[in-house]
């Protein structure tokens, strides 16, 4: 599963995030806007998260990622997420929706 592309990871993930949190609403957002900002926004309720995708857990981080994923973390929720970590992060996500 370690080789499996990163967008086909991300879109996996998003429809189970979208399955687990029906209510949710995902967003992509634009790498070239801002360097660094993780892959992906989730709403859901009053609260929000971010998740940076990555195809598995060497990847390497692009410059700034860790800043974002870091300070984003601070404000609610956001994470590194890759095949290997999917579940656990998944499950803090639940715990910082309150769901």
């Amino acid at each position: 599963m370690g080789s499996k592309k990163e967008s086909k990871f991300q879109k996996e993930l998003i429809d189970e995030i979208q399955t687990r949190f029906p209510d949710s609403i995902v967003l992509k957002n634009d790498a070239n806007y801002i360097q660094g900002i993780p892959d992906l926004t989730i709403f859901c309720g009053d609260h929000w998260a971010a998740l940076e995708c990555k195809r598995d857990g060497s990847a390497s981080h692009q410059p700034n990622q860790e800043y974002y994923v870091s300070k984003m973390n601070e404000m609610s929720y956001a994470a590194f997420v890759y095949p290997e970590n999917k579940d656990v992060v998944l499950d803090e996500l639940q715990r910082a929706f309150g769901s």
